[in-house]
């Protein structure tokens, strides 16, 4: 349980190494102002004139050491209630690349220009705001000092506006972001500030400061400053009330049940000071949401899906950045208002009520608390529960933090079904999360206890990874402990009683001619054991790895598994209802081939293929994924996603030939009236599920929302499930 904490002074050796914040190599005036701007995109209004720019943008790709041949001006004004941001972009012709006219487009395989402002000035955390050519915007947060993907959101939603003119030789964007949208001290005079842009036409990236390749481009460490002329007041956040009308049809076709149901709810959003969010929800209703996207599972362990709800997503990295997010993070958003019945199937647990605080306390302490009841169903033996948990993040050095937090599930009453070990289940932990100043040096340490009814030891789960990025090295240790009664039921625990122990070294190559922009060489071995076994070996996988990217933008990735599995109990990797299990207390080992081809997303039609082949415990296995997307610029967006694998093993074990389709369609009459359809069919799981989601966005963040869902048995073909949802939202500022 001490191992985890047994690489903190390395740790704090190497924070303090590289504790001072980075000066700013750029900066620009954020004049006030009290004349009028329209906000029509096009920079004519005369308080532009009197704007500094933001300018030099610089190249990110294919190379980062040029200025950018199409360069970008970006333009700031303020006053007490408004931010406002002028952009002039040159491009080489018309021919852009759009998505859609969705908001919260992604941005990487389309003409854009997005901004990201670091208002605490802490390296750590940032909003996000992006346009494109035809004035579609997004909205979205950084955390974790964007070192991954999974500190980048754009489910963040706020209200703003933006508007976008097509010139002959580029775009301009005007927007309008109220201060209420942001998060920041009273009084301060600076934020940190980027912006980057993606230019299909030209295949080039850029950035306002200058971002190393083997840096995220929407990455917190390489930032300049933006300078208030005046110092920015106490923000006047209006209270934001978002009630909800729902009425809906339902037709469970096995039960046979039929009801038709009308809920009333909603959120609501109040602001403390500049800097702290409390959020309240009332009988909340996520039909509009979009469904899981549905995978195939050839392993004996869970699969983790991403959150979509907006009411667990602003600040969510404060909440679920405990512990390893792969093995064992001990807070997991979605276990609330889900469960499990008497037959073991997923059904929703409704959640009747939740508060949740989060923000800053000052400018290096962070606070998040929440406290969300789900209601009892007696039906399926599910007790009623309250769901609580407190965090706090005190940013230590430059831009490293220590974490704490507490995590508490209640059971509710004393219905003779619940099981006195469930009566609860609490988990306490900290954590220390290392960034060094010039983001070479990134890692964490945590040690996690859980308590339970009747359990006092081996309840313990603690970790520590280090990671080191550079231009032509990377570098990732980790190990991580997990014990046998360790237990999180509002976590993610993939697997208990291991202890496992991982590295990676990485060798990157820039060529200065040729096809690829870059390519690696790399090797990760990943070797588990079962501590309550004297250790015994469970698994490991020695990967073997090349991975390339072409100067068009082309991704290439080459793979050699060399694998082993003791397999304790008996499991079925075909998930079949048919044959002999595979044995337990046995070994296997396997061999494998993986083969990865990303096209240019920039491309109307673009597609990735990735197979798999070799060895599978005591067969064989043949896999291939493909994905698809045609767009139809810029009204639609066509996908189709297709795995197959077929898993060959010996009599009398099975085989079988698992198809997961999922065609998608994606329309946008306009930048307010969306209709997506996805179909996913899947006979591992014996379902064809079709979700078709009508969306009217007739005012800012107020929606209207027709919602179609059918589901099927596949391997009889018989109906299973049938919906219909009409869901009235309105955002109203008090």
């Amino acid at each position: 349980m001490k191992f985890a904490f047994r690489l903190l002074p390395a740790f704090c050796l190497l924070a303090q190494f590289g504790m001072a914040q980075r000066i700013p190599e750029k900066s620009v005036t954020v004049r006030f102002t009290d004349q009028p701007i329209v906000l029509d995109g096009v920079l004519d209004d005369a308080a532009w004139e009197a704007a500094d720019s933001a300018r030099e943008f610089w190249q990110y790709f294919p190379a980062d050491s040029v200025q950018a041949q199409q360069q970008s001006e970006i333009k700031m004004l303020f006053d007490d209630q408004n931010l406002y941001i002028g952009i002039r972009v040159y491009a080489a012709g018309r021919n852009y690349a759009i998505e859609s006219l969705k908001r919260d487009f992604r941005a990487g395989n389309s003409d854009n220009i997005t901004l990201l402002f670091d208002t605490f000035n802490d390296g750590n955390n940032a909003f996000l705001f992006g346009t494109n050519p035809y004035g579609v915007r997004r909205e979205g947060l950084v955390s974790g000092g964007g070192l991954d993907l999974r500190g980048f959101t754009i489910s963040w939603d706020v209200k703003w506006r933006g508007e976008s003119q097509i010139l002959d030789d580029g775009y301009t964007s005007e927007l309008v972001i109220p201060l209420t949208s942001f998060k920041f001290r009273e009084g301060e005079t600076r934020w940190r500030f980027n912006s980057y842009r993606f230019d299909t036409q030209s295949n080039e990236s850029t950035t306002w400061v200058n971002i190393p390749q083997n840096q995220n481009i929407y990455g917190l460490t390489f930032m300049g400053e933006m300078v208030f002329e005046r110092p920015l007041g106490r923000s006047r956040t209006p209270m934001a009330v978002i009630p909800y009308i729902n009425t809906s049809w339902a037709e469970d076709r096995e039960a046979p049940l039929e009801e038709t149901n009308f809920k009333v709810g909603g959120d609501a959003k109040l602001s403390i000071g500049n800097s702290m969010n409390l959020d309240i929800t009332v009988n909340p209703d996520f039909s509009q949401v979009e469904v899981d996207d549905q995978v195939t599972n050839l392993t004996r362990f869970e699969v983790s899906l991403p959150e979509k709800r907006q009411f667990f997503i602003d600040n969510n990295d404060l909440f679920a950045s405990f512990g390893d997010a792969r093995d064992a993070n001990p807070f997991f958003s979605r276990r609330i208002g889900i469960a499990s019945d008497t037959a073991g199937k997923t059904i929703e647990n409704r959640i009747t009520a939740g508060v949740r605080l989060s923000g800053k306390v000052n400018n290096r302490l962070r606070l998040g608390f929440f406290n969300i009841q789900t209601e009892k169903d007696a039906a399926n033996q599910i007790a009623a529960n309250n769901n609580s948990m407190l965090a706090l993040q005190q940013l230590v050095f430059s831009r490293s933090n220590i974490g704490f937090f507490l995590l508490n599930r209640q059971s509710l009453g004393d219905d003779s079904f619940i099981a006195p070990e469930d009566r609860y289940n609490r988990v306490a932990g900290i954590d220390y999360n290392l960034i060094s100043a010039n983001n070479v040096w990134s890692g964490q340490a945590y040690l996690h206890k859980s308590f339970r009814p009747g359990v006092e030891d081996k309840d313990w789960s603690s970790g520590a990874n280090l990671r080191f990025n550079s231009r032509n090295w990377n570098g990732f240790v980790k190990g991580v402990y997990i014990g046998e009664n360790f237990e999180s039921d509002l976590g993610f625990v993939r697997r208990k009683d291991i202890f496992k122990g991982l590295f990676n070294v990485s060798r990157v190559f820039w060529p200065e001619r040729g096809i690829f922009n870059n390519h690696s060489f790399g090797v990760t071995p990943v070797f588990t054991w079962r501590p309550s076994n004297a250790l015994q070996r469970t698994d490991y996988n020695i990967r073997t790895r090349w991975e390339g990217r072409t100067r068009r933008q082309q991704q290439l990735r080459l793979q050699w598994n060399n694998e082993y599995t003791y397999l304790f109990d008996a499991f079925d990797p075909t998930g079949s209802d048919e044959g002999q299990e595979l044995q337990g207390d046995t070994e296997y080992y396997y061999n494998s081939l993986e083969m990865e081809y990303q096209s240019d997303r920039r491309r109307i039609f673009s597609y990735s293929v990735q197979s798999t082949l070799g060895d599978f415990f005591n067969g064989e296995r043949f896999s291939l994924e493909s994905r698809m997307n045609l767009r139809i610029q810029p009204k639609a967006v066509l996908g189709l996603q297709l795995n197959y694998d077929r898993i060959s093993l010996p009599d009398p074990y099975p085989s079988a030939d698992i198809w997961l389709v999922v065609p998608r369609f994606d329309f946008t009459f306009s930048k307010s009236l969306f209709w997506s359809t996805l179909v996913q069919y899947s006979n591992q799981r014996n379902s064809l599920g079709i979700n078709s989601r009508l969306q009217w966005r007739f005012a800012p963040l107020s929606d209207l929302f027709l919602v179609y869902t059918d589901n099927y048995y596949v391997n009889q073909f018989s109906p299973r499930f049938r919906s219909v949802n009409l869901k009235l939202t309105y955002w109203l500022n008090i």
